[in-house]
Parts: structure tokens; sequence; C-alpha cells
């Protein structure tokens, strides 16, 4: 395959340039129209105005409360861990180059669903309690940091 024999993978659109002339359908005005705040530069309403109206963003009511402190774990299921191998330590660094989390977050948590076929030291900031169970039941051992 070379450069010359290669197709675009999608059709092209001209830009439109207003502005040019009634020949071209968007002279003159254009496009805008005739007088008006959307027909003037810098023309227009900000996001969300509703023409004096009430916002929606202010006529619903306001609930709840957003701890900014909040800690956020990356929560890995006991049965991900069958995938690395027997006797392996594993910890966030490990489960971040195996791909399973993205982030360490807050920390790394560990839950129980699934069951754990191989022994492994695992170490996390927390652990459910089935998934420490499921851990010491294979062999494994459990490491709170």
């Amino acid at each position: 395959m070379k450069l010359h024999t290669m197709n675009l993978a999608e059709t092209r659109t001209e830009r439109n340039r207003v502005g040019r002339g009634p020949g071209s359908g968007n002279g003159k005005t254009s496009g805008r129209g005739q007088k008006g705040q959307k027909s003037r530069s810098g023309g227009g309403v900000r996001l969300g105005f509703e023409g004096g109206q009430t916002p929606l963003a202010r006529r619903l009511p306001k609930r709840g409360f957003t701890n900014f402190n909040r800690k956020e774990y990356a929560i890995v299921n006991v049965e991900t861990l069958n995938r690395f191998e027997d006797g392996a330590t594993v910890n966030a660094a490990a489960l971040i180059e195996a791909g399973v989390i993205n982030k360490e977050l807050s920390g790394l948590k560990v839950l129980g669903n699934g069951e754990l076929t191989k022994k492994l030291t695992v170490e996390a900031v927390k652990f459910s309690k089935s998934a420490k169970e499921a851990i010491e039941k294979a062999g494994g051992k459990v490491e709170v940091l």
C-alpha cells in the first residue's frame, strides 16, 4: 500500500466561509439574520440562561452532602487475584502493572467475591472479612498496610 493509493476514512467538507457575498448564500448578515442580541459580535446568552426565568439549576431542590475528605479505594475482588503465580506477593503496584487497576487512589481494598485457588501474599490497606477468610483458606497471607 502506498500513500497515493489510500482512501480517506471519511469525506471531508469544506468549512463554510460566511460573509463572502450574496452568491454564497451566507453573505451580508452571515447567516445571523437581522438585528438582535444573537446577531451582534460577542452576543448571545451564557450557558443555562433562560431569558430571565429562574434557571432549572436554581429551581430544583438541593439535597445531600459531598464529603471532600472522603477516601476512595481501588477495589479488587479475590477471584481476580488468580491471575498471579503461586507464592507471589500481590500489592497495588503489581495490580497496576498487570492492568487490573488504573490508580492506587487512597489505597487498595480487597473484596471477597469469587474463589481463590492460589497461595498468595496480599498487601492492601483494607480487606473485607470474606476476602481475608478466602485468602487464608487458600493458604495465603494477609498483610494490612
